[in-house]
This record gives C-alpha cells, sequence and structure tokens, in this order.
C-alpha cells in the first residue's frame, strides 16, 4: 500500500464521498489505530498516524489520537480512497466471486435471513459460520454483503451497530442510516438493549449464576484468547438454567450485562461448564460426544429493544438439531429472566 502524501492528503479533503463507519459494540474499548487497521488490512501504522495528525480520519468529526479509546456507537469518518484498499470493496472488486455484486443470489440470501424490520433497523438471523466483518483469510462476511446490496453507495447501505462471533448464530441488528447507527450503538453502550443468549453447556450448572470474572485479552501458542484475571476488564453475565440431558449437558439462557469479547463462552468455561463445541476455551470438555456437529452451540436469540420492541431469532442449524435430538425444551415465558 503507497504511503499517503501531504498532497493526496489535500486532495482527499476535497472530495465530498467521505466514508463512515459506526464503531460497533464489539469494538468498545479499542484503541483507534487497532481498530483501522482491522477495518483495512495492511494499512501501515505510519499512514494512520499521518492520517490523524491532518485530520483526514477523524473521529465524531473531531480530530484523534491513535491511542485514543473507541465507544460504541462513535463515528469513524474516513477519505474515500481507503474504501479501495478495503479486500471486500465492491468499489474495487465488483466482480468478486465471494461477494457478488448485487446478483439474485445475493438477495435471496440477504432476504432468507431478515427476520425483523423497525422504522430504522433491520435485524437478521445470521447463520452460524458467516463472519460478521471481514479479517485475515475471511472473505465473504455480513459487512462484504451490505456494501454489495447497496452497489458501493455509503448512503444507502445498512450498517452494522453490533457484532457477534463467526460461529455464534442469531439475532444482529442494522441500522439502515448514520443516524440511526448512533443511536443503536448508544444503546448498546448504555445497556438499554437487553441480550439473551441460548446455550447448550457442558454439565449442569446451578439452575441461577451471577457470574462475575474479569477478563483481559493474552497472547498464547494459540494466539489471542480471553482470560480470567484480577487486572481484566469488569464482566458480568446472568445466567438460568432452562434444561438438562440427563447429567451431561445443560441448555442455558445468558444475559450478558457487559459487552466483553467471548465473555459467555469464557464465564462459561471457567465455572466449569463450557459451551457444548468451544474447544478454544473449553478444551476436550467441550466436546462431549454424542451431538451432530463439534461446533459452538451458542445462539443470540433474543434482543429487547430500547423502545420495548423484542426481537427473536428461531433456532437454525446444528443448534437446532442438537437440542430436537436431546430433546430439550426451550424457555417458556417472555424472558427466562422474568420468571420466578
Amino acid at each position: 500500500m503507497s504511503t499517503v502524501t501531504p498532497e493526496e492528503q489535500g486532495a482527499q479533503k476535497a472530495a465530498p464521498n467521505w466514508w463512515f463507519e459506526a464503531v460497533p459494540e464489539g469494538e468498545d474499548g479499542t484503541r483507534l489505530d487497532r481498530f483501522l487497521r482491522r477495518l483495512i488490512p495492511g494499512l501501515p501504522q505510519g499512514d494512520v498516524e499521518r492520517m490523524l495528525r491532518s485530520g483526514l480520519v477523524r473521529l465524531d468529526g473531531a480530530k484523534a489520537k491513535p491511542s485514543d479509546r473507541l465507544t460504541a456507537g462513535q463515528e469513524v469518518r474516513l477519505p474515500p480512497h481507503l474504501r479501495s484498499e478495503t479486500p471486500q470493496s465492491p468499489a474495487s472488486k465488483p466482480k468478486s466471486k465471494n461477494i457478488p455484486h448485487h446478483d439474485n443470489r445475493l438477495v435471496q440470501q440477504f432476504d432468507s435471513m431478515v427476520i425483523a424490520e423497525g422504522i430504522d433497523w433491520l435485524a437478521l438471523n445470521k447463520p452460524s459460520g458467516v463472519a460478521v466483518q471481514g479479517g485475515t483469510g475471511t472473505n465473504t462476511h455480513i459487512d462484504g454483503m451490505l456494501m454489495a446490496l447497496a452497489d458501493g453507495s455509503d448512503e444507502a447501505r445498512l450498517r452494522l451497530v453490533h457484532r457477534i462471533d463467526k460461529d455464534t448464530s442469531g439475532i444482529l441488528l442494522l441500522a439502515k442510516n448514520r443516524a440511526a447507527a448512533r443511536r443503536l450503538g448508544d444503546d448498546f453502550q448504555h445497556h438499554r438493549i437487553a441480550k439473551t443468549y441460548l446455550a447448550l453447556v457442558v454439565g449442569i450448572p446451578k439452575p441461577v449464576l451471577q457470574i462475575r470474572h474479569r477478563l483481559e485479552k493474552q497472547a498464547g501458542r494459540g494466539g489471542e484468547k480471553m482470560v480470567v484475571t484480577a487486572e481484566g476488564q469488569s464482566a458480568h453475565t446472568e445466567a438460568r438454567r432452562v434444561d438438562v440431558m440427563g447429567r451431561k449437558l445443560a441448555l442455558m439462557a445468558l444475559r450478558p450485562q457487559t459487552g466483553r469479547t467471548h465473555q459467555l463462552r469464557v464465564h462459561m468455561a471457567y465455572e466449569g461448564h463450557p459451551i457444548a463445541g468451544d474447544g478454544k476455551y473449553g478444551g476436550t470438555q467441550a466436546h462431549p460426544g454424542g451431538l451432530v456437529a463439534k461446533r459452538l452451540h451458542l445462539h443470540a436469540w433474543r434482543l429487547q429493544l430500547g423502545d420495548g420492541v423484542l426481537i427473536e431469532a428461531p433456532l437454525t442449524g446444528h443448534m437446532r438439531t442438537s437440542l430436537f435430538d436431546l430433546g430439550l425444551q426451550l424457555p417458556k415465558g417472555d424472558w427466562p429472566f422474568d420468571e420466578g
């Protein structure tokens, strides 16, 4: 990637087609420079620092530093030339085999995921195995699909306001415009949106758990992982047992009160009840046998928006098959946590 010269910066400042990205919930607390390098793979740190110094890249309309920590819902403004540097950009790769350019198959795939719609938001039921955003070795993802469907128009495209893991299925909320992205991002950050997940876990936990273990990211032989440490960020998960299969497996409803990376997975594994299929945090204990797939059994099941609207994503794929085969029943009532 070429270095941005002062002359190029001046030309970009005059260009009208700025690129705006709302900071998703999963990037809350991330350094700005790291967020930019993940957003644009291959972007040199030197270019990041120069564009921030010049004001070419701004945070909520103001100049920012590489070390500034992001808050979910903030808006990052980038120059239009950076869109052509992203591998998933439809402007630079309109004929991508991984991201079809607004063809019928793409429209049908997207429409099949839509489960609810509001005035300024749309909710998808994301399948397990589909990434939300691009990264190293990831060419097919929801964000790329949104850009392709919008034919490269930043104004027309739906916007991510939070993320769920690639291997987690379930609700993914999208904003229809920048104003909605800021509002919904703020709602996620300030816990005005209640999230409930369903997880199949190993063993039989207590009926009700209040899990509070601090988490931080650490590097290891297998790559970065979240670990429980006394110095980590505060993390709180509420858990309620829904149903059991003998002494081997249990269906849990999990409600994260904070939004740390892999929070539910780490908390359940640390409690001695890893989520089925989660070898990263549960090791061999997470693969008890008897399931149709050795895949993560975690589903983003319900969202209750700040205005009271309740969105539910039906179970799909291996999660649905496993619960059916085990004879496990879904929670009854509006919210498992509201029951006695």
